[in-house]
């Protein structure tokens, strides 16, 4: 009820708030204060307050379906929350339009529910709607290109049976374990539900358009949300099924789909003359490292994932915002209309490059320590995927260094000015600010880290 519900019922009582930047701030106050319970309340424990006692219940059935939140969720609910509160603050420095917060706030509580929810298959349904809410958030008013968002929207669609259709031959799976053909059948669907849903190469090209066809601070939101939870909702099935753990098979062919995501994203983004593509080539690429923390098999999976997590958010957050300060000031986000404007919005051009640097691995830089960590458990066990990981992070690096090259590309003698407004400053500070705590002391991760054993107890085994 607290973090789905009233998430719920606060975005759709937004809608009707006229002022944007009102209807932002009161969202990002929302999640912070969500954050907050959730990190400092915990789950299914008495708390005495004077004479009164306060417990936040476990559970809470809905339609006979159960969703369910322990002890271990309050850190992970803390960090989606907070990485929730900064896409809506930044949401006021952006003028993303008025669908954006309301559909936002919903989207981020179905998520939610997503992993609370049990049995864990109904998940998929529930990211099904969070990505038809995503819809009209992606489609701008007067806009006749919408080939993206309806590839994005097929792709989304298929997953859904695939996945729930697995999940049904898996119980069968379970039952008759020796059944190779029913093994191999539900182990079939269950990729290609997946590659839909995450966008596994080649099914990624929705995303690149999407950048040329919607605001860039909305495609960064869908690119935080959606693949985040699709990734922990894998884990799921991780935990839940002994034998995909296991499979060698079937962890060779999801490392290798993993770097084939990290390699292309990393290679398109290393030679693409357009910032919003860029950024959306580095997002896949990411999605990519996610995926090859999955294949460790361990407890370790877990951790890379969620170490993964709160640096993209930041990353993508800040990414965007820049992106549209931006394209509200120029006509394309083309390399040859983006010359130069390091020198008159020097903040903004800052966070996109920052913003990339950190997403390929920079020393210092929020991205280091789960690249670093991932890097090194996968060289522990074949230095041929530790070696196509780096060549995929150096593309990146790459890329990032042609967009600083444009960015501060101009006329000798044109005079550096800041054209950012107060609250853009402000918005784009705190999340450079957020990139280099993380870089320097990854240890503040470790709060959210240290209970994942009770959340996937299986893994730790």
């Amino acid at each position: 009820m607290l973090w789905i519900v009233v998430p719920l019922l606060t975005g759709a009582l937004i809608a009707f708030v006229p002022r944007e930047r009102t209807a932002a701030i009161q969202a990002g106050m929302v999640c912070a204060l969500l954050a907050l319970i959730a990190l400092l309340v915990p789950v299914a424990t008495a708390l005495a307050l004077g004479p009164f006692s306060l417990k936040i219940a476990a559970s809470v059935r809905v339609l006979g379906r159960s969703f369910i939140f322990g002890p271990a969720d309050g850190p992970i609910l803390a960090s989606i929350y907070g990485i929730a509160a900064l896409w809506f603050f930044g949401a006021v420095a952006s003028s993303v339009g008025r669908r954006f917060v309301p559909l936002g706030l919903s989207i981020v509580a179905l998520l939610v529910a997503s992993i609370a929810v049990d049995p864990f298959l109904f998940a998929a349904p529930l990211i099904m709607l969070a990505a038809m809410l995503a819809v009209p958030m992606m489609v701008l008013p007067g806009t006749t290109g919408v080939r993206g968002t309806l590839r994005f929207l097929i792709h989304q669609t298929l997953a859904v049976p695939l996945i729930l259709f697995s999940g049904w031959m898996l119980a069968g799976v379970e039952a008759s374990p020796g059944d190779i053909a029913l093994t191999s059948q539900a182990g079939i669907l269950l990729a290609l539900g997946f590659s839909f849903l995450l966008a596994i190469f080649p099914l990624y090209s929705w995303i690149p358009m999407l950048a040329e066809e919607t605001s860039p601070y909305v495609l960064g939101f869908v690119l935080w949300a959606l693949p985040t939870f699709a990734v922990v909702f894998a884990l799921g099935f991780l935990d839940r099924y002994a034998w995909l753990r296991t499979s060698p098979q079937l962890v060779q062919a999801v490392r290798l789909a993993g770097l084939v995501m990290l390699v292309t994203g990393g290679w398109f983004a290393a030679f693409q003359r357009h910032l919003g593509r860029m950024m959306a080539y580095a997002a896949v690429a990411e999605t990519g490292l996610a995926i090859l923390a999955l294949t460790l098999g361990s407890l370790r999976s877990a951790e890379l994932v969620f170490l993964l997590f709160i640096p993209r958010g930041i990353e993508l957050t800040l990414w965007s915002l820049a992106l549209s300060i931006f394209a509200s000031r120029t006509p394309s986000l083309r390399f040859r209309a983006m010359q130069g404007l390091a020198r008159t919005y020097p903040i903004a051009a800052a966070g996109i490059v920052l913003a990339h640097l950190s997403m390929s691995g920079l020393p210092m830089l929020a991205g280091f320590p789960s690249r670093f960590a991932l890097w090194q458990e996968l060289a522990r066990r074949s230095i041929g995927p530790a070696i196509w990981v780096l060549i995929g992070l150096v593309s990146l690096l790459f890329g990032g260094l042609r967009s600083l090259a444009v960015l501060v590309m101009a006329p000798a003698g044109k005079p550096w000015q800041s054209n950012e407004n107060r609250v853009q400053a402000l918005m784009l500070g705190v999340a450079i600010t957020g990139l280099f705590i993380v870089g320097l002391f990854p240890q503040t991760l470790q709060v959210f880290l240290r209970q994942l054993p009770l959340m996937f107890e299986h893994l730790a085994e």
